[in-house]
């Protein structure tokens, strides 16, 4: 399958414990919510080495530093806005 994009998040224990479980569960959401399941590739990986900085939520290659529940749609509405404008 060919995805249009990719979402990874950091599920290394400095960012979990900050809450990335409850931002894993969101990302899903909204995937779903948003029909984007098809179109994006929804992964975690072990650990970014930015664990000062996380939870950490990479989608494409752009990176977001101490994503939380407030302010984790907010990145997904703007980046997604953004990408559906340019196409």
């Amino acid at each position: 399958m060919n995805y249009e994009h990719k979402i990874t998040i950091c599920l290394g224990s400095s960012c979990f414990s900050r809450g990335n479980k409850e931002i894993l569960d969101i990302v899903k959401g909204y995937l779903k919510d948003h029909n984007l399941e098809h179109n994006v590739f929804f992964s975690g990986e072990l650990c970014t080495g930015l664990c000062a900085e996380g939870p950490v939520l990479k989608i494409d290659e752009k990176v977001y530093k101490l994503v939380n529940n407030e302010n984790v749609f907010e990145i997904l509405n703007e980046y997604f806005n953004k990408q559906e404008n340019i196409s």
